[in-house]
């Protein structure tokens, strides 16, 4: 074996079962994987300086394609089901096997890095790979160790990816030759048959998930900020409804845009970088994110661009809806240096209403908190995941049920207790359409929400007064600086309204029906929609 780089760790490959590559390129920096990306085909450069690639297939995550390895040590900790889909340990044993296998005479890339802003809960993790530029992914998403920490770093838990890779769906307990297996007692991750980079970030998520409750720490999917009062807030939603994009405020110092802990000391990031969504991205709406777009280091996915002028489109929507930048979150010039904070002063529950009915804003009751932690009601965002053309109605209950192994209960019990220690406040955000139904209505004004957003963290709406709707029992704000009133109340902003109460009624009976899959006390489910 040929090892490259300077940084290589004396924790070799063959302590992970890999033997006989033809070269092992260890912890390249950003502009080594440039180098070698472009030499080897697997990108262009945009102007600006960010790299351009393309998934192929796969632009987004392969949910139906994610197992998670039944085995003894774990087994009766997971929430088994449509979320966390048993596979045998033989057949991740066979799908090991055919990993190494595959990975022999080929060139590897290694990236030796952490999860885990705090000391305290950090994990180290190996990522290797058999392209250059999801090396240089691992290292823009992942923290980066100290260089005189490489020749002695020593992961616990390691990922093996390989999209060029397939399984063979009958003989390997999968769903088709793509495969995303966790084995939480073998600490190790395989991701085959799809290059979507997301699988990368998400697994590590998915296994910090499954370890930190044990230690008092509740894992969010969230992102998180910080204002010069020193409190900090979180923003709890899944891709699309606009966690990035709202912890991203030039006023504020970012604390990470996806995966956070809270533990006794605060918030802390579990990233080192950040994954946005690029749909109609613009200079005005959205000034720090299209920046890192025209940064050296970024790596832009999925996205058209001009092969005369190396202009990107982000508007052009032929590739995928999905089209994502992956930058180190240093390029945001507010980012934290630490990557932690205190406790949070607000949470907000961001939500993507498809159906057009939930107000835009509301203050919960820390039982409608619950309620609604546990319900995780949104639309899923086209193109975030295979095959998905256009908003679907889903409940994905913590905000995060796809990263989620141990049961919702478990999460929603961390967070209660820790709202009621710190005394945090939290409001349900609907950043979804307004006026009627997808394909009716529109998707609330951007800058209407960033207004809202802004009341409740400089504390205007914390001596407002309320209206409560008389369907989902929300309280809504009768005034919010900068909005207009009308369309506070969403009956208000319907043609029909008669239409409306029928469609808030069957969104009721949705929620009503959700509920019904989860133990709640009495009191979180009489803080569930009464209509």
């Amino acid at each position: 074996m040929k090892n490259f780089g300077t940084r290589a760790s004396s924790y070799g490959l063959d302590n992970h079962g890999l033997g006989n590559v033809n070269a092992a390129y260890w912890n390249l920096s950003a502009p080594q994987l440039y180098a070698e990306s472009l030499n080897r085909g697997e990108g262009m450069l945009a102007q600006g300086g960010a790299l351009v690639t393309l998934t192929g297939s796969h632009t987004g995550r392969s949910p139906n394609d994610r197992f998670v390895v039944e085995e003894d040590s774990t087994k009766d900790d997971i929430w088994w089901g449509n979320v966390n889909v048993a596979i045998s340990e033989e057949n991740f044993e066979r799908l090991l096997d055919k990993m190494l296998g595959h990975l022999q005479g080929r060139d590897v890339f290694v990236q030796d890095c952490y999860a885990g802003a705090d000391e305290k809960f950090r994990l180290p993790i190996r990522v290797v790979t058999e392209e250059a530029w999801h090396s240089l992914f691992a290292r823009n998403m992942f923290i980066q160790p100290e260089p005189k920490e490489l020749p002695g770093f020593k992961p616990t838990w390691t990922v093996l990816q390989a999209p060029s890779l397939e399984a063979d769906a009958a003989k390997d307990g999968t769903t088709s030759g793509t495969f995303i297996v966790v084995n939480l007692g073998r600490q190790m991750v395989l991701v085959g048959g799809s290059g979507y980079a997301g699988e990368i970030k998400k697994s590590i998520f998915s296994v910090m998930n499954y370890l930190l409750p044990a230690r008092d720490v509740l894992p969010m999917h969230c992102s998180a900020n910080i204002g010069s009062d020193g409190h900090s807030a979180i923003f709890f939603g899944l891709s699309g409804t606009g966690k990035t994009t709202l912890s991203a405020d030039s006023s504020r110092t970012l604390i990470g845009d996806d995966e956070h802990g809270w533990s006794a000391d605060g918030i802390f990031n579990f990233e080192g970088g950040c994954y946005a969504k690029t749909i109609n991205l613009t200079r005005e709406t959205e000034p720090e994110i299209f920046e890192t777009t025209r940064t050296f280091g970024s790596i832009i996915e999925n996205v058209v661009m001009d092969p005369d002028t190396r202009e990107l489109d982000f508007f052009d929507t032929t590739l995928t809806e999905n089209g994502r930048v992956s930058y180190s979150i240093e390029q945001i010039p507010n980012a934290s240096e630490t990557g932690t904070g205190g406790h949070p002063a607000n949470i907000m529950m961001l939500t993507c209403d498809a159906f057009g009915v939930l107000p835009p804003i509301s203050q919960l009751t820390p039982d409608q908190a619950m309620y609604h932690f546990l319900s995780g009601y949104t639309a899923k965002v086209a193109g975030t995941e295979r095959g998905l053309k256009e908003p679907q109605a889903t409940f994905s209950t913590c905000f995060g049920a796809p990263f989620m192994p141990r049961h919702p209960t478990v999460y929603a019990k961390l967070l209660g207790d820790k709202m009621a220690k710190h005394g945090a406040k939290c409001w349900l955000v609907n950043t979804g359409w307004s006026g009627g139904a997808y394909g009716v209505g529109k998707r609330f004004s951007l800058k209407y929400t960033r207004a809202m957003v802004d009341a409740i963290l400089d504390g205007t709406l914390s001596d407002a007064t309320y209206s409560e709707d008389p369907i989902f029992g929300l309280l809504i704000p009768n005034k919010v600086e900068g909005v207009p009133v009308d369309v506070l109340n969403p009956r208000n902003t319907w043609t029909d309204k008669d239409a409306y109460d029928k469609q808030a009624r069957d969104l009721a009976g949705r929620f009503r029906k959700n509920d019904e899959t989860f133990e709640m006390s009495d009191e979180v489910r009489a803080a569930g929609p009464r209509g």
